[in-house]
């Protein structure tokens, strides 16, 4: 076969698994717009979010709510990016766990949680979080949308739950600190939060705590002191720290067979 010829076929075979794979990109994302786009404003802010209605949503039914906060990454304002992760494991499980599930978009400038973040001597990030204060932008947006969605009738006020990876991670302690009468269960995967916070919602609200054994961003460290100090305070966090897993540990999480079974079994204390 002639170099040329080589070239070409090698062509038709990268070409064809480009075609591929953008295809399935595609299937998936058109799959995610069962999740609707719409636009939480508030004093002239704006807070993007995506949520996903049970099928044959009837609005004279109740059910639970469930809030997903993403991770720096997806940061922005394209109202797509905050759905690349868990957003697809809730529309699966739609017909088994009918839920009205939402997805914020924190803005490229903000941060869900109030955490300084600086650098040590070895250029590696260290997060020293704050155990009071107002909220960032983005987390007094989250609060608000978290205001009109529990008014809506078809919200079941006893099951509202409330889950996030990394930054999110970050988010769900900080809001179970700012609203702990509010949430029936929650699952923080890679986050992290001032353990003196605990107290104020470790009796009120039942973690599942995850993390990865040799994570390079967010050290696991900040899980364990976290499900340390909630046991402490008279709460219940169980804990999953997966070995030899760095900063992923969300795509573990999130195939966690028991993770929505034990979710939504939960109700209000």
């Amino acid at each position: 076969m002639l170099p040329s010829q080589k070239y070409r076929r090698l062509s038709k075979v990268v070409l064809a698994f480009l075609l591929i794979t953008a295809a399935i990109s595609t299937k998936a994302q058109g799959k995610l717009e069962a999740y609707e786009r719409k636009l939480y404003i508030q004093n002239n802010d704006t807070l993007p979010y995506r949520i996903l209605y049970p099928k044959n949503f009837d609005s004279s039914k109740e059910y639970p709510l469930v809030l997903v906060l993403h991770g720096a990454g997806e940061r922005g304002d394209n109202n797509e990016a905050q759905l690349v992760y868990g957003a697809d494991l809730f529309l699966e499980k739609q017909e088994e766990y009918p839920a009205i599930v939402v997805f914020p978009q924190c803005p490229k400038d903000s941060y869900w949680s109030n955490v300084n973040i600086v650098p040590d001597e070895n250029g590696k990030r260290m997060f020293n979080f704050r155990r009071g204060g107002k909220p960032t932008a983005a987390m007094d947006n989250l609060l608000g949308l978290l205001g009109d969605l529990k008014d809506a009738d078809y919200v079941d006020k006893e099951r509202i739950y409330v889950g996030g990876l990394s930054m999110g991670g970050m988010g769900t302690f900080e809001i179970l600190r700012r609203k702990p009468n509010t949430f029936a269960a929650a699952f923080p995967v890679c986050g992290g939060a001032a353990p003196a916070t605990a107290r104020k919602f470790a009796k009120k609200v039942p973690l599942w705590v995850f993390h990865g054994e040799v994570d390079s961003v967010v050290p696991v460290e900040h899980s364990l002191v976290m499900a340390k100090a909630i046991e402490k305070a008279g709460g219940e966090a169980k804990l999953t720290v997966y070995p030899g897993v760095d900063h992923n540990s969300w795509v573990n999480a999130f195939n966690e067979p028991e993770l929505l079974p034990w979710l939504f079994t939960h109700q209000k204390k």
